[in-house]
């Protein structure tokens, strides 16, 4: 029996929270301004007509944040809570791992994360499969852009995904067919 295709969704979560935190908020993010995370799956799935198997990496140290799990689980992911010495990235270490082992596995992937960290990881797995790479455009490590000759997709959180149940303060280059003075004004 021949079984559904999946894409394997990886959320780097820290990078986009500090992200959106820093760089765009210039403050911690209320919960209400965080991206709907159930979107992006559902995203994926109508994107590229498959399930998702969504996994959300999150560097949990010495506690564990019970509610955020919980609700994770709720909306269909598996969360990957990580712990490891003070100098390591135990999130982007076990992100890469992820990417390594998918390269052997027949299945598609979509990254979230705006971190230059995987890029050697992203361009292996650009082998025939879909690739996709999910964060904000104007933080995305501009490594990234090479691969889109490969066959990287890219996708914008707020604007492709919708993740946002308010527009945030973003400056970034719009392509005149998307512009629209009414947001403006």
């Amino acid at each position: 029996m021949e079984t559904a295709r999946t894409t394997h969704v990886l959320v780097d979560g820290e990078n986009i929270d500090a992200t959106l935190g820093t760089s765009i908020l210039g403050r911690r993010p209320r919960p209400e301004e965080r991206p709907r995370w159930e979107r992006l799956l559902q995203f994926v799935e109508r994107q590229w007509g498959q399930q998702t198997n969504g996994l959300f990496f999150l560097a949990a140290n010495s506690e564990l944040p019970m509610s955020f799990v919980q609700a994770l689980l709720a909306i269909g992911y598996r969360p990957i809570p990580l712990s490891g010495g003070a100098n390591q990235k135990v999130v982007d270490i076990a992100i890469q791992r992820t990417l390594e082992e998918l390269k052997s596995r027949e299945a598609d992937v979509v990254l979230v994360s705006n971190d230059g960290d995987f890029v050697e990881q992203v361009e292996n797995v650009l082998d025939g499969r879909r690739v996709g790479l999910v964060g904000f455009t104007e933080f995305r490590n501009s490594a990234f852009a090479q691969l889109t000759t490969r066959g990287l997709e890219f996708f914008d959180l707020e604007y492709d995904v919708n993740a946002f149940n308010e527009r945030l303060p973003r400056v970034r280059i719009i392509p005149i067919d998307e512009f629209d003075p009414t947001a403006f004004l």
